[in-house]
């Protein structure tokens, strides 16, 4: 049977089973059958195979591309013939293939004495994904004198290929629609339990919010042609979670425009809002798009006549509503004025901050790629010319305070700032490109990633990033067919692009599931390191980190570089003293918890660098806070660290690497024993004082400072999701953090320690309780305990170390890699389950709890659906706490007492933490730039 025969097969099963169109195409040899198809003129699937050749190929750097390329060079040049395509409908056609094999066809074109080579070279001037193969041919051919190549150099130089776009529209009319109250999580857009779809883009939109949901919004929208749909988090913010440019991309499938009538299923310029504005990610991700997103501010809080904050019962802030944006309401964005208008015209919110000049520029080229490659291209065109190149973009803001000294994330930005004018260092607010360190794929959002890379024309890792992995934890848990069909390709992609794999392609070392932020920590080898990964829990305990759209990941792979404004700070220390009984994951919760407290429910988190000195704790344990930031909602999150400790945990850090090259990991570049170099140079800087550890300049300024009380916090701190609050937008919002007393007793359904917010701390407190407990007599667990280690190396060290036998002695499932479960659990039993190193239920894609239960988990996620669902009886819900309770509650099958839980720890060694004895921040001294 060929290839076409299949395809037409698969097509009927989309129409009949799923109600879709045909899926778009990217396989190099069934294009070539559809290509051999339209050249015989009387096949009878002609007329079809024309309608998927033009309408229905991926471009960018497919396989199908590369054969769409050629057969459409082949028509400009004559050498093939084809009615249906005339050789400027050719033209056309490439100009919106978007890089790769089209350019290279272009440039064959226009750099040829063809009778077509200056209308190729008209095409030429609006692209941008031009790489250095296509730059260097373009520059050659201007040294040998070739007008076209000097035409095409002096338009890039002009950036006329951004110029000659139209601006954005002056006035922009919406219809407002609430996509849900509360935050909004992007598993409402993008369900993690649908992640083996996202590269499907028309499937995968079947699953944003609800089917109900997706028709009022295409009803809105053919009723209101004129109008675009804005989705909104009434009073909440949008967009919070995970990073997903699946979530972005769904939205804009149902509410945006269309991006080119020859590409499938890929839509720009989303419109989106939030009563507390959009999550940081998530806003990243909008910008990729061209995308709007509006900070609403449409819910006030509520004060008395004398100017005091009104207050519940259970003393939160009163809202009361500014303005209405029901469903329904018209809207009108002055993007001029910068204002957000009602029907009548009258101004109901300042918007400015959706309008910077770097967004509008997003909004103008219709996504933030085109925008950084424009500006590459046009830079390179300049020096080639030998001219400089006139002020076509937004200028950076380049904002300097004198006498003010530097934040750490300030002095991380100065110091991997890239084409900076500015004589002195930069504060917060100046928006800059920084060179990107270390770069991180998850696996469910990895798929994406191999699909921006190949639309942006990319065919290897830029020589400038230091590392890069692509991890396996996202599907670590299940070994089923979406895994086997999705993950071997995307490992064997990124291989071949010179990303380190957890899984190789070749088979010779063991397939990896460690989570991938542990090993993003492993590898971050510099404390002033940039690090940009594929999940919103990309918070390195070095450096600083950002969790990313797969799309942000893909242009930092691609060109080892980020572009973002240099984010405010909020200074975190602590006082007092961490009594014994208490794990320092009880501290992390209770730092949310009081700095709610000290600035009267006001988020001072919310988008900025959490500075925390936690110097005392090794990068490891230090991770715990750093993780956790994603859900204060803060941007990212900077550990400040002695130099004592930053050597300690770098030590480690080549530990780790030597052991990932031991197993046989490393590429033919030899990245990883770059990294060990790397390391080894940060420690001699550092015993020498020629760099101490990264810290803030006593003089610095931050947005607030948090002072965190120790001795306030004397029982465990548990985050709840607090399902039956009246006021469902408090729901699931991560801020209601209470002590474990509030609980009483209450039945627990299973217990879950496991993912990136625990370390081997965790799994050795888990041994040690075990043994603790044992000497009353035997052990049997009333509720499920299902334990996932981070990684595989902790698995080899407990084995090592004896503590791993314990744990076996009491788990009634071990995973086994020879024979991965192929099939979620649904039912579990009263025991230990040893779960292969991975998210496992932190994740939602593949196992889950019993749906109404109530679990208590290490995880990091308590959003409505995903570690558990909800029952027709019960709400589930995922109550988060610290290892040492999770373990006795699944043991007791419900809370402890506060003396239980004392008992049950005496004398075991908690994940503790003892504040540096002094401010860590130093004196200014003059920067060091790269």
């Amino acid at each position: 049977m060929s290839l076409y025969s299949e395809y037409l097969k698969e097509i009927e099963v989309r129409k009949n089973e799923l109600g879709l169109h045909p899926k778009p195409i990217d396989s190099a040899e069934l294009l070539s059958e559809i290509i051999a198809q339209i050249k015989d003129t009387g096949n009878a699937e002609r007329e079809a195979s024309l309608n998927f050749f033009i309408y229905n190929t991926l471009p960018g750097t497919t396989p199908a591309a590369g054969v769409k390329a050629k057969f459409l060079k082949d028509i400009v040049t004559g050498a093939e013939t084809v009615a249906e395509i005339t050789p400027e409908f050719a033209l056309e056609l490439l100009s919106h293939m978007k890089g790769g094999p089209s350019v290279e066809a272009l440039l064959d074109i226009a750099l040829s004495d063809d009778a077509n080579n200056a209308a190729a070279g008209e095409v030429l001037k609006s692209q941008v994904f031009l790489y250095e193969a296509d730059t260097s041919r373009l520059a050659d051919a201007f040294k040998a004198g070739n007008a076209i190549a000097k035409d095409i150099l002096e338009s890039y130089a002009k950036a006329e290929f951004f110029t000659k776009l139209d601006d954005i529209p002056e006035k922009i009319k919406v219809i407002t629609y609430i996509a849900a109250e509360g935050d909004i999580s992007t598993d409402l857009l993008s369900p993690g339990n649908q992640s083996h779809s996202r590269a499907d883009r028309e499937l995968h939109g079947l699953c944003m919010i609800s089917p109900e949901a997706q028709q009022e919004i295409k009803k809105m929208g053919e009723e209101n042609p004129d109008a675009k749909i804005m989705l909104i988090a009434e009073k909440g913010t949008m967009g919070v979670g995970s990073s997903r440019m699946s979530g972005v991309n769904n939205v804009a499938l149902w509410a945006g425009e269309k991006t080119s009538p020859y590409i499938p299923f890929v839509n720009n310029r989303p419109v989106v809002a939030g009563t507390n504005g959009i999550a940081p990610i998530f806003l990243t991700t909008v910008g990729v798009t061209g995308g709007i997103g509006l900070d609403l501010k449409n819910w006030v809080q509520k004060k008395d006549e004398n100017g005091n904050i009104v207050r519940d019962a259970n003393g939160d802030p009163v809202l009361e509503e500014a303005y209405s944006v029901k469903t329904g309401t018209v809207l009108t964005i002055d993007t001029k004025a910068k204002k957000l208008l009602d029907s009548e015209g009258n101004v109901l919110v300042d918007v400015s901050s959706a309008f910077t000049p770097q967004k509008v520029e997003f909004m103008k080229a219709g996504g933030s790629y085109a925008v950084t490659f424009g500006k590459k291209i046009q830079t390179f065109a300049a020096e080639t010319l030998g001219i400089e190149a006139p002020v076509v973009y937004a200028s950076s803001k380049e904002i300097s305070h004198e006498g003010q000294g530097l934040t750490a994330v300030e002095k991380i930005f100065n110091r991997n700032a890239v084409g900076v004018k500015s004589k002195t260092p930069l504060h917060a607010g100046s928006d800059v490109r920084v060179k990107v360190n270390i770069v991180g794929s998850q696996d469910t959002t990895g798929p994406m990633t191999c699909q921006e890379l190949e639309s942006m024309a990319a065919a290897t890792i830029s020589p400038s990033v230091d590392g890069a992995f692509q991890s396996g934890c996202h599907t670590a848990s299940v070994w089923d067919n979406k895994a086997k069909a999705n993950t071997p390709k995307l490992m064997a992609f990124m291989n071949a692009f010179g990303v380190i794999t957890a899984r190789d392609p070749k088979g010779v070392y063991h397939s990896m599931t460690d989570v991938i932020h542990k090993v993003l920590n492993d590898i971050t080898v510099d404390d002033r390191a940039i690090i940009i990964g594929g999940d919103s829990h990309t918070r390195m305990s070095k450096g600083v980190a950002f969790g990313a759209d797969s799309g942000t990941v893909a242009i930092a792979l691609a060109t080892g570089e980020a572009a973002m404004p240099i984010p405010e700070s909020v200074k975190v220390t602590f006082k007092g003293q961490m009594k014994p009984h208490m794990d320092f994951r009880d501290i992390v919760h209770a730092t949310q918890a009081q700095m709610l407290k000290q600035f009267n429910g006001e988020n001072v988190f919310q988008g900025r660098v959490i500075e925390v000195q936690i110097g005392t704790l090794l990068a490891d344990q230090a991770f715990t806070f750093t993780d956790w930031t994603a859900e204060m909602k803060a941007k990212a999150s900077i550990c400040i660290s002695t130099d004592e400790t930053l050597i300690k945990s770098l030590e480690l850090a080549k530990s780790r690497i030597q052991i990932m090259i031991n197993k046989g990991m490393d590429n033919e570049a030899g990245m990883l024993q770059k990294l060990i170099g790397l390391a080894d140079k940060r420690i001699a800087e550092v015993k020498s004082g020629e760099a101490p550890a990264l810290a803030p300049d006593d003089n610095a300024k931050y947005y607030a400072e948090v002072v965190v009380d120790l001795d306030a916090i004397d029982e465990p701190m548990i985050a709840d999701p607090d399902v039956n609050n009246e006021d469902v937008s408090k729901r699931y919002t991560h801020d209601v953090i209470r002590p474990a007393s509030y609980y009483d007793g209450r039945k627990v359904d299973l217990g879950f320690v496991g993912s990136c917010m625990v370390h081997k701390g965790d799994m050795q407190i888990i041994a040690a309780m075990l043994r603790n407990l044992e000497k009353n007599g035997p052990i049997t667990f009333k509720a499920p305990l299902v334990v996932a280690p981070p990684t595989y190396n902790i698995v080899d060290e407990l084995k090592a170390e004896g503590d791993w036998d314990i744990l076996a002695k009491y788990a009634g499932f071990i995973f086994d890699d020879a024979h991965p479960k192929e099939a979620a659990r649904t039912k579990y039993e009263n025991q230990l389950y040893l779960e292969r190193p991975g998210c496992n239920l932190c994740m939602g894609n593949q196992e889950k709890a019993e749906a109404g239960d109530t679990v208590l988990a290490t995880s990091t996620r308590l959003f409505q659906g995903r570690v558990v669902e909800d029952s027709a009886e019960k709400k589930g819900e995922s109550l988060l706490g610290s290892t040492p309770m999770v373990v006795l509650s699944t043991i007791l099958g419900r809370f402890p007492t506060l003396e239980e839980y004392k008992a049950a720890v005496e004398g075991i060694n908690l994940t503790s933490f003892a504040p540096p004895s002094k401010d860590l921040a130093r004196p200014a001294i003059p920067l060091k730039a790269v």
